[in-house]
């Protein structure tokens, strides 16, 4: 019997969030809070404060603070800055719960919500029944106008009970599983020498939400806003400017992905082939998107041979990205198909907003 399909009996901690601090002063009160009372300051959940070499501000001590506030409930492990992924792998490792899910500090978390997904999960742990991922909704709380826009999936997944990749629906484009709606057993992250997320490196969240998945057998949707995400800041890693700026890292993110797996291969759902598909796809129109709205002097060059090495490594994944509609429109040749690539983002921008 593997390690994932054994059913553990855990005493303690039922959950686990991890909270990754990077000069968060100004935020990270309101999501250890929204999660404390969420939660009712329950003995069986856990956060782990991570501070990601926060030299700024006093985030180190506001972790300290809580710490010894609540020492039942919460850790404050203090590294050397290395990044968001690392700081999400930091508080894996120090994690005592059954599942994990993570909380950027500048987010929180709905206590409705908390308390219908914690439910959940002490049922499952209490009646021996194993589930690999929780998922929930998350909510765009956008900034500028003060609009929010729920990312649910209502027609796509069973609500409720549990089920397996073979009974999912089709994604849209905007449906797709985001950090923001998974709740993972801390085994599933572990397993498979655990998350290939790099140091120093922004968008590592697409690959926490994409890796894991064929590890995950069992699943069960909640049809709840739990997650509550601030967008539209303009200091954000999602921001148009800042993303193109760092069109490196996430070219170095879309790599990993490539590499975790030959999907027609390695993935013997023909649902979750098709998602995982669908979603790399976005990558590949992510990268060659901004690679034309940057300024880096060899953004178009690291875009080529990341086409390239993708035609190389996976010939059948590649016709499906650089020859379907989405590959096409967002690789047009010359300044007027950059033009147009570059109306066409700010367009759905605009439409979906989900920058």
């Amino acid at each position: 019997m593997s390690e994932l399909q054994r059913t553990e009996h855990i005493e303690g901690k039922t959950i686990t969030f991890g909270i990754p601090c990077y000069n968060s002063a100004d935020y990270m009160d309101h999501c250890i809070s929204s999660i404390l009372e969420g939660s009712e300051y329950a003995d069986d959940i856990q956060i782990v404060i991570v501070d990601d070499g926060s030299q700024e501000d006093n985030t180190p001590q506001k972790a300290d603070e809580w710490a010894e506030r609540y020492p039942n409930l919460i850790k404050a492990v203090h590294q050397e800055n290395g990044g968001h992924g690392i700081a999400v792998k930091t508080g894996l490792e120090h994690a005592d719960g059954v599942y994990y899910k993570v909380v950027d500090s500048d987010d929180w978390v709905d206590a409705h919500a908390l308390s219908v997904l914690l439910d959940y999960i002490r049922t499952a742990i209490k009646t021996d029944n194993r589930i690999d991922l929780f998922i929930t909704n998350y909510v765009y709380e956008h900034v500028v106008d003060g609009k929010q826009n729920v990312v649910d999936y209502r027609k796509v997944l069973p609500e409720g009970r549990v089920f397996a990749w073979n009974e999912i629906g089709h994604f849209h484009m905007t449906q797709n599983l985001l950090m923001h709606s998974l709740c993972y057993r801390a085994d599933v992250l572990r397993a498979g020498g655990g998350l290939p997320l790099p140091a120093h490196t922004f968008y590592v969240d697409n690959i926490y939400a994409y890796v894991p998945l064929p590890r995950c057998e069992t699943m069960c949707y909640l049809d709840v806003d739990l997650y509550r995400y601030f967008i539209g800041r303009e200091d954000q890693s999602v921001n148009e400017h800042v993303m193109a700026s760092r069109i490196d890292q996430q070219v170095r993110v879309t790599r990993i992905m490539m590499n975790s797996y030959h999907l027609y291969e390695d993935i013997a759902s023909v649902q979750l082939r098709s998602y995982m598909v669908n979603y790399f796809v976005i990558m590949m129109a992510i990268c060659s998107v901004f690679s034309k709205l940057s300024d880096r002097p060899h953004a178009m060059d690291e875009l080529k041979k990341l086409w390239n090495d993708l035609h190389d490594y996976d010939r059948r994944l590649w016709r499906r990205c650089r020859l379907g509609f989405i590959g096409i429109m967002t690789n047009l040749p010359s300044k007027a198909g950059k033009d147009i690539t570059s109306g066409a983002y700010r367009l759905a921008r605009r439409i979906v907003k989900f920058n």
